[in-house]
């Protein structure tokens, strides 16, 4: 049986990305939360990939085409979780009900709340990152985006319980998350992002805080806690204004 932390850091892998670390071993929900201090890192690989990409191509590319690139890159290495996510908890905003918000969330259709979400979450991040590409930083930016996204689900999952009357068993990171792996979690996206970024960095992990933090209480109004797919609503909203945050600062 693989120790504690190698089966934590292989389901933080295997739930954030594609990558198929877990095939040989069970892992479960607990593995999951134990992992939640590495999901920073997970992330600024995932920016470092979808990164070095766009660099690669700009030469060859238009800013926009080559960011555009990097995004599908991206998607490709993390399933789209997070924009799925995005798009069904944006469904969710039109319902009349907490309730029905809930139900929502498991419908996997996609409603005109969704689409609408996606379609301007991608291109204002298409945009910050093409205007990244053509004054430099690119690279930087997308690691720090996406290590700093990344913390963002462990403090809410520490911060708000799992708001479905079966608890628990229908959350992976909700009521499992501890202070100490979702402070852990931060303090690492902060430092990762410093190193890459500066002190635009620093700036981007302001702004994906407060973002955390407006979501946190609006999650908290609206449904009494934070299902998976607010979570990961949270990150790539995170992820999106960090991106923008750069581009201004570029």
């Amino acid at each position: 049986m693989p120790a504690a932390s190698v089966r934590a850091a292989a389901a933080a892998v295997t739930f954030l990305t594609r990558v198929p670390l877990g095939r040989k071993v069970a892992l479960d929900g607990a593995d999951v939360a134990r992992g939640a201090l590495l999901f920073p890192l997970v992330g600024a690989g995932v920016g470092a990939l979808s990164g070095a990409v766009a660099v690669i191509a700009h030469p060859r590319l238009p800013a926009l085409v080559a960011a555009g690139v990097a995004l599908a890159v991206a998607a490709v290495l993390t399933g789209g979780m997070h924009v799925d996510a995005l798009a069904d908890t944006f469904d969710a905003l039109g319902a009349s009900t907490r309730e029905r918000a809930l139900e929502i969330m498991r419908d996997s259709r996609v409603g005109a709340f969704g689409v609408t979400a996606l379609i301007l979450d991608l291109l204002v991040k298409a945009a910050a990152i093409a205007a990244l590409l053509e004054r430099g930083g690119a690279l930087p930016a997308l690691v720090a985006a996406g290590t700093l996204s990344r913390a963002a689900s462990p403090a809410l999952a520490m911060a708000l319980p799992y708001p479905r009357a079966e608890g628990r068993p229908g959350a992976v990171l909700s009521g499992r998350v501890g202070r100490p792996a979702a402070l852990c979690a931060a303090a690492v996206a902060v430092g990762v992002a410093a190193l890459a970024a500066g002190t635009t960095g620093l700036a981007m992990a302001a702004s994906v805080a407060c973002t955390a933090a407006c979501l946190g209480l609006l999650y908290h109004r609206w449904l009494s806690g934070a299902t998976g797919d607010c979570l990961g609503a949270a990150t790539e909203i995170g992820e999106t204004v960090a991106l923008v945050v750069a581009a201004a600062l570029a």
